[in-house]
């Protein structure tokens, strides 16, 4: 007779062990950052970090594949230390910028000014040679001698405000696309007003010459600085968890991670031989069980527990031997013992469904009673 082999060691399954959870860590850590490099990023509009259909992804890559120096301000403050006089300040987002101080200060930022799609007191204040014009246009061709609008061509602006310069302007205005696009000289600064963000965004931004027209007016500069607030300053309106920040494509990733993880374990997990039974260390007899229950009715004077307790253990071993179904009625059963026992069938109901006993003595002479039924039934 052969002995048996020897269980492997617990250092030589740790160390199996150790380099499945390894590759698993491996394999999920760049699963991740794949995603996350690939994962579409949403925003708001004109959000230049956003590949969503309002973002401005593709503009901002353009400009900086066209040598621009892009710098992404998120607040008027970090638009102001950017700004030097040979930059260009792109103002979109105009709805956020409702404070008049934040508004003074960009004004008086140094360098030229692009304004997109501005509010009444955004233009006011950033723009304050120009007025809605009543009429309103979808696009087409410049029909001015801009040479950033000239060398667009056509373009598809969507629905858009118009511009015409105030009834006491001195500035000299310039308007193309029937006032969709207008500019005019303050002082040393260049000021142009776009009445619309669209022919910006990420979704329109191939059609007619909207990318020229686009990248014609944020590139005239080396330095753009770039302002399209998402939310009100001062405002923190995300509710956003860590659990938005994951990208839709690891949950795939997990589940095959969590089914490489079950055949791993349905592997390393089999079983080396039969089921040994273990003997209980301790035996415990039926007697000291009932002994100690009946004391805990007892310490909590459960008098109607432990009545219910014996007639429900008395009718259930009575209906076997009566030939009962399942749950008879009161009734039947009655009958049925009264027929057995020749028993008052009163007094049967009485103890087999009366109600619970008023004291000790009574509960103990219940027990007796029921006894004697069952031992009745039990010779009759």
């Amino acid at each position: 007779m052969t002995a048996a082999p020897p269980a492997p060691p617990v250092a030589s399954r740790w160390r199996t062990w150790r380099w499945i959870v390894a590759v698993l860590v491996a394999i999920l850590a760049v699963a991740v950052l794949v995603s996350w490099l690939t994962a579409a990023r949403p925003g708001g509009r004109m959000d230049p970090a956003s590949t969503s259909s309002d973002g401005a992804q593709a503009l901002v890559t353009l400009l900086r594949e066209q040598g621009v120096d892009v710098v992404v301000a998120d607040t008027a403050t970090e638009a102001e230390r950017a700004a030097r006089p040979d930059s260009l300040i792109l103002i979109a987002q105009t709805s956020f910028m409702a404070d008049e101080a934040l508004l003074q200060r960009l004004a008086e930022a140094p360098g030229d000014r692009l304004v997109v799609a501005p509010t009444s007191r955004t233009r006011e204040a950033l723009a304050a040679e120009v007025q809605v014009a009543p009429a309103a246009t979808y696009g087409g061709e410049p029909g001015c001698d801009l040479r950033e609008a000239t060398r667009a061509g056509a373009v598809q602006f969507g629905p858009t405000d118009t511009y015409e310069a105030l009834e006491d302007s001195q500035a000299e205005l310039t308007s193309c696309y029937s006032g969709a696009v207008v500019r005019y000289r303050d002082g040393e600064r260049t000021i142009t007003v776009a009445g619309t963000a669209d022919f910006m965004t990420n979704s329109t931004l191939l059609q007619e010459g909207n990318a020229a027209l686009a990248m014609n007016l944020a590139g005239t500069h080396p330095r753009l600085i770039w302002y399209a607030p998402q939310r009100t300053e001062g405002e923190n309106t995300s509710s956003a968890t860590i659990f938005d920040l994951i990208p839709e494509q690891v949950d795939w990733i997990i589940l095959q991670l969590w089914l490489v993880v079950g055949l791993a374990a349905l592997w390393k997990g089999r079983r080396m031989g039969p089921l040994v039974a273990e003997r209980l260390p301790v035996v415990v007899r039926a007697s000291e069980t009932v002994e100690g229950r009946g004391r805990l009715y007892r310490s909590r004077r459960a008098r109607d527990r432990a009545a219910e307790a014996l007639r429900t253990a008395t009718l259930q071993r009575l209906a076997p031997r009566l030939g009962l179904g399942m749950n008879p009625d009161r009734a039947t059963v009655v009958q049925a013992v009264a027929q057995r026992t020749y028993l008052d069938p009163p007094a049967l109901e009485h103890q087999l469904f009366g109600p619970p006993p008023d004291s000790d003595d009574d509960l103990t002479q219940l027990a007796h009673a029921l006894d004697d039924i069952e031992r009745q039934v039990a010779h009759s």
